[in-house]
């Protein structure tokens, strides 16, 4: 039984030997009290499981007894049955409001107490599993919460290696200029080709966490601007390094991640070969959000053919295409987390709405140009965090009298 310790209180001797008696018989723990307060005194000592109790008795009686004994503080529940010589339903009434959960009426039949006791200890029994059930999941609950805080702390410390692949933020290339734009667990870069040329990419992996964040600066490695030589979009030429075709370098990659890398996890990608001495642009698209043109004379272009994301299909293929820009022309690469950013209603941005930045912005340039993006963003959401990751990279001709 979950009822051991039993106090018996009355202030009659023969009616507690006769109680205590039926009592021990079960096998219970009895103790006596002859009156409300040294039955208190004994309740705050060692809490019982049951209180048999008298209602009527000199000083504090029962009910008083009753209101006192569910007032102290304790960690699991006390049964408490009122004994009386009344059954109207005023009393009960009475007995219910102060804490009573049964009633005994004298004289006190013994097949009685003990079906009122074996009642008591289901109660009891329940009410103690429920506080252990209750245990675990407190438990629990801060064991998840001190993960979640561990979490946290890796998730910071795993952005830190990733902003630093962005040590330079604006670059002016004469001709051109790019600026780059990163938030979380997406990415954009730029590495130098040579004196003309450079290649840009966009780079957004699936989920979001500390193996996002790790894929994503693995990625960055693979197109090195500092160590051309483990750049897989460069290709060793007799006089220097030279760009690998963007579709080919895709499919390389997406061969890698499928054969080479085990891992759950893919990324959506746009690879650009700029020629700033020209203005032409060849890239590929691996399920990446689709670059924006802006003319110089304020209209833009949204172009590209999609294809599918890298890592997820063995043998995927890519398509190739080229964008030819001026002087006041800029290419605008961003991650899903521009167009997919969404109203207090849940609607999208969009391409419409990437237009609609792009032409009030028309006259904001660099780096400038970026952080107006992202307060428009949070215009249009409503508050200052995303629901997803934002990057972008921004690559600028510049008007003629501006070059150097």
């Amino acid at each position: 039984m979950s009822i051991r310790r039993v106090l018996v209180v009355d202030d009659s001797r023969l009616q507690r030997r006769i109680i205590t008696a039926a009592l021990s018989r079960l096998g219970l723990d009895v103790a006596e009290a002859g009156s409300g307060t040294e039955a208190l005194a004994i309740c705050e000592a060692v809490p019982p499981d049951l209180v048999i109790s008298d209602w009527m008795m000199p000083g504090m009686n029962g009910l008083e007894l009753c209101r006192a004994f569910r007032a102290l503080p304790r960690e699991d529940y006390g049964y408490f049955i009122l004994v009386t010589s009344k059954s109207e339903k005023e009393e009960v009434a009475l007995g219910l409001e102060a804490g009573a959960d049964d009633f005994l009426t004298k004289p006190i039949n013994p097949g009685e107490l003990r079906a009122r006791i074996a009642a008591g200890d289901r109660i009891v029994r329940m009410q103690r599993e429920l506080s252990e059930t209750n245990r675990l999941v407190r438990e629990t609950l801060e064991e998840l919460q001190g993960l979640y805080e561990s979490l946290d702390n890796d998730l910071i410390e795993a952005k830190k290696p990733q902003q630093s692949l962005i040590s330079e933020r604006f670059r002016d290339l004469g001709p051109a200029q790019v600026s780059l734009l990163l938030r979380s667990a997406a990415h954009v870069g730029v590495f130098p080709v040579s004196e003309t040329r450079i290649g840009l990419y966009a780079i957004d992996v699936s989920g979001h966490g500390v193996s996002s964040a790790l894929m994503t600066a693995r990625l960055a490695g693979y197109l090195s601007s500092t160590s051309p030589e483990q750049n897989v979009a460069l290709a060793q030429g007799p006089d220097g390094f030279l760009p690998r075709p963007p579709d080919e370098v895709l499919a390389d990659l997406n061969q890698m991640f499928l054969g080479e890398i085990e891992t759950e996890l893919y990324f959506t990608m746009l690879l650009a070969d700029a020629d700033l001495a020209t203005g032409r642009v060849t890239m590929a698209q691996a399920g990446h959000p689709c670059p924006a043109i802006q003319r110089a004379d304020g209209r833009v272009e949204i172009k590209g053919p999609g294809g599918l994301p890298v890592g997820l299909i063995d043998g995927a293929t890519y398509e190739r295409f080229d964008v030819q820009l001026y002087p006041g022309d800029r290419l605008l690469l961003h991650s899903d987390g521009v167009d997919e950013c969404v109203d207090g209603t849940g609607r999208l941005l969009g391409e419409d709405g990437v237009r609609r930045i792009l032409q009030e912005l028309r006259q904001t340039e660099g780096m400038a140009f970026l952080e107006s993006v992202i307060w428009k963003l949070a215009e249009y959401a409503g508050r200052d965090d995303f629901d997803d990751d934002v990057s972008a990279a921004l690559l600028e001709f510049k008007p003629v009298g501006k070059v150097p």
